[in-house]
């Protein structure tokens, strides 16, 4: 399965991101923009981890009442992240014992196996940037 984003500048000086879908978010990078484009890098690590759970979780019939994370970092120099904090706020469905430890497992091998965004950043994937030869005026 591929991805196809487009990013580009609008005329207010702040930007947007476009799936292929009509989808769009709008993003600056200025105090009171709605998110930066690191925010979006945490929101994303967060969103896969919590959309590949959810299903996993209640198909094992332990369906959470509440599933959110938080996502923390701090940049350690002006272009590095420092590590990436993510700590889930879960509350467990009444009367299941077993939601716990079954909610525990799930998290931890879809943070290990299964969630995109986790593996491309632990695993510092490659990213190749072009700039055409000819650029238009």
């Amino acid at each position: 399965m591929g991805y196809h984003v487009e990013v580009e500048r609008t005329d207010d000086g702040g930007y947007v991101a476009r799936n292929g879908r009509g989808a769009e978010i709008r993003f600056g990078t200025k105090d009171g923009a709605d998110f930066t484009p690191v925010e979006l890098l945490l929101a994303a690590l967060g969103g896969c981890n919590i959309v590949t759970v959810e299903p996993l979780t209640a198909q094992r019939g332990h369906r959470l009442a509440r599933l959110a994370a938080v996502l923390e970092a701090e940049k350690v120099k002006p272009n590095r992240l420092g590590s990436i904090t993510m700590t889930y706020d879960v509350t467990l469905p009444p009367d299941d014992a077993e939601a716990e430890p079954v909610f525990r497992a799930v998290a931890e091998r879809v943070h290990e196996r299964h969630c995109t965004v986790s593996t491309a950043l632990r695993e510092q994937t490659t990213v190749d940037v072009e700039i055409p030869g000819t650029l238009t005026a």
